[in-house]
């Protein structure tokens, strides 16, 4: 330790100019990364979605239609027009349209009603249009172009385009909001105007570089590209803080700002460590995600954790050292109100509030586990073209969602008994396959290839089911079930199905299991943490009783309030809450324990209140502003979710450490004494 010190702190201004020069690198690196907007992407390989999609891709020259459009005071010849201006548009691979169903020839009126009012109705007509994965943005727009202000878009490419286009602006606005937030927040805590500059310059630093780290891997996902920097900026701050505050007491007691910060470093680094790890830990479970959003955001932010990390033992004592000058010149009156007393007004409400936490732990843990999920992006803000679009047409068309099946191609009468079990299913509208538009007994072998090649490929035959059903819910899952059910009763496994329901449903099966492996994961890793850090069985069930807890308690909202969760967002911030707020227990656990060696009980809890009251809402003030600002400037519901999650969390933490957890230590103080190696607690005298 003194070896380390003594390095940073003699050639700090090197330290400094290899941290900046690494910075920037990072910065220009960081815009040669892609980031993908396609969350079924992210479903891993032995998905059967994934493994249909990629037999699709090698057969068909089509994909599945993902895009709806829809053009008013229009008529059939015109129509038809269009769909060949739809078409060649670049990234539009199919449109799907009446004439693809019936032979126009025939007059309307004898065309089924279900049928005809699929894609045409009072002068309105409706396509099916496939987009091509990466082309959403320059296709949807081309698409406005041509249908101008009367038409209306809406469907998977036009949220993934939306995404895209909103994903740097929402960033940005974010981050100037958060910004001088973060800032009021660190005026207020500290004593000097320059200081929080120092805090922000030690983290921003290592959010660059952590940026700059993902050109090694190619591309993020969306979800890491919005959530991942500000979620390390919020987490990792505290990291600053505790060294900073350190520096500044050993300052009082030593005239060399040297030695101040060399002790500094050393008192302040094993509380450092510990909240590092867990939350190193922590994140590294969402790494063990087979929906890989997870694996992403989890490589990301184990990376960001151990960036700050290095930047705050290493950087930021070197930078302290360097503008240490100009903290002294802008010192300024606290502007904190004196908080003895208040840990003896807080433990007053330990017995209320052990009884109301064993009275909601229960009912908030089932109702967490019964929150009705998204599993997609969810509806398109109403205030927003695309919003107002997909209205429009669900005003005048039914929903419409096809599900794309694959089957071995070579017989006919098979594939006809097929279409017509599937016709006759509920939500079904139509099955637009060979055998129903051309029929079973004209040989494909008499017809020319541009007419074959939308149901043949050299081994597979498809068949695009259309239903009137949303992409996800209880009832277009059972249909990709049952679908799944007929078709593998005709062809066994060698039957496939796509589409964004069938990707849905898959997203769905596996983020369930998810969910037990990677909390299970998440608990065990810290408990193993904090068994290590404080020597103790009991005092990392008593911190995470306290921190899971605030969990459930926020994933139970939504049961309550009976609103939809997206359950990426759900999964993501079950395991984030519980590492990056663990801090909060840690830090008033260590300084009750300190405390406890020449206390009692509830002489050192009040005393710990006291002293790590403020930094602890200053922690949890920062981490869910971050989170209330993500909720506040996304129009991605992923996102906001995440963000709302994490700001309630921030709050629901806070409460629960400095209400909950010091009347646990107090009732539990006898079983923490004897489960605790060499505790060395104080012991009352007895009269």
């Amino acid at each position: 330790m003194a070896n380390w010190t003594d390095f940073i702190i003699n050639k700090r201004k090197t330290v400094v100019a290899v941290f900046f020069i690494l910075t920037i690198i990072a910065a220009i690196a960081q815009f040669f990364v892609s980031v993908n907007y396609n969350m079924s992407d992210y479903l891993p390989d032995e998905a059967p979605s994934t493994q249909a999609l990629e037999v699709m891709e090698n057969e068909f020259t089509a994909s599945v239609p993902n895009t709806r459009v829809m053009l008013e005071d229009i008529t059939v010849q015109e129509a038809l027009i269009i769909k060949d201006d739809l078409q060649a548009i670049e990234g539009v691979s199919e449109v799907m349209w009446l004439d693809d169903m019936v032979d126009l020839k025939i007059p309307l009126e004898m065309i089924e009603q279900d049928l005809l009012e699929s894609y045409y109705v009072d002068g309105r007509a409706l396509f099916s249009v496939s987009i091509e994965s990466g082309l959403e943005v320059a296709a949807t727009d081309a698409i406005y172009h041509l249908i101008g202000e009367e038409g209306a878009v809406a469907g998977e490419a036009l949220n993934t385009a939306n995404s895209q286009k909103m994903a740097g602006s929402e960033t940005l606005f974010a981050a100037m909001l958060l910004i001088p937030i973060i800032i009021i927040i660190l005026v207020v805590s500290t004593k000097s105007w320059i200081e929080p500059v120092f805090f922000l310059t030690a983290i921003g630093v290592s959010v660059l570089i952590n940026l700059g780290t993902n050109i090694f891997l190619g591309e993020v996902s969306f979800v890491t590209q919005s959530v991942a920097p500000i979620l390390q900026l919020a987490v990792s701050l505290d990291y600053a803080i505790f060294l900073l505050h350190s520096f500044a007491d050993y300052r009082k007691k030593t005239d060399s700002p040297e030695r101040a910060m060399q002790l500094a470093m050393k008192q302040s680094f094993p509380v450092i460590a510990t909240s590092a790890v867990t939350t190193f830990f922590g994140f590294m479970a969402l790494m063990l995600m087979n929906f890989e959003i997870g694996s992403d955001l989890g490589l990301n932010l184990v990376k960001g954790i151990l960036f700050s990390f290095i930047s705050v033992v290493v950087f930021l004592p070197a930078l302290t050292l360097v503008f240490y000058k100009w903290m002294d010149k802008t010192k300024h009156r606290s502007f904190i109100p004196d908080f003895k007393g208040l840990g003896n007004w807080l433990l007053k409400l330990r017995y209320p509030s052990i009884l109301l936490l064993l009275f909601i732990l229960v009912p908030a843990f089932l109702a967490q586990t019964n929150t009705n999920f998204i599993y997609g992006m969810g509806d398109q803000p109403e205030n927003t073209r695309a919003g107002q679009d997909e209205i429009a047409i669900l005003e005048h068309f039914t929903q419409t969602t096809p599900i794309v099946l694959l089957v071995p191609e070579g017989d006919l009468a098979k594939e006809a008994e097929l279409a017509t079990e599937l016709e006759d299913m509920t939500y079904i509208t139509g099955v637009m396959s060979y055998v129903n538009m051309v029929g079973e007994t004209i040989p494909p072998d008499f017809l020319e290839e541009e007419i074959t090649e939308q149901f043949f490929s050299e081994n597979y035959s498809r068949l695009i089911i259309n239903t009137n059903q949303e992409a996800e819910g209880e009832i277009p899952f059972q249909l990709v079930k049952e679908v799944r059910e007929i078709a593998a009763s005709y062809y066994g496994d060698e039957a496939l199905t796509l589409g964004e329901s069938v990707a849905l449903y898959d997203m769905k099966e596996t983020v369930q299991r998810d969910n037990t492996v990677v909390n299970i994961m998440t608990i065990v890793t810290i408990a193993i943490v904090l068994m290590i850090t404080f020597k103790s069985i009991s005092i990392p069930i008593v911190l995470l009783v306290t921190i899971q807890a605030a969990v459930w308690i926020n994933l139970a909202v939504p049961y309550f309030t009976d609103s939809s969760l997206v359950f990426v967002g759900y999964l993501i911030v079950s395991t984030v809450q519980l590492a990056a707020t663990v801090d909060y227990g840690i830090l008033l656990m260590e300084t009750y324990k300190e405390h406890r060696a020449s206390m009692s009980p509830l002489a050192a809890i009040k005393q710990s209140l006291d002293e790590k009251f403020f930094a602890i809402i200053v922690s949890a003030s920062i981490l869910s502003s971050v989170g209330f600002v993500l909720w506040l400037t996304s129009t991605n519901p992923v996102v906001a979710s995440i963000g709302l999650l994490l700001g309630r969390g921030a709050l629901l933490a806070f409460l629960m450490v400095v209400i909950v957890l010091p009347a646990l230590l107090v009732v539990f103080d006898k079983l923490i004494r004897k489960t605790t190696y060499k505790s060395n607690f104080y012991k009352e005298e007895k009269s």
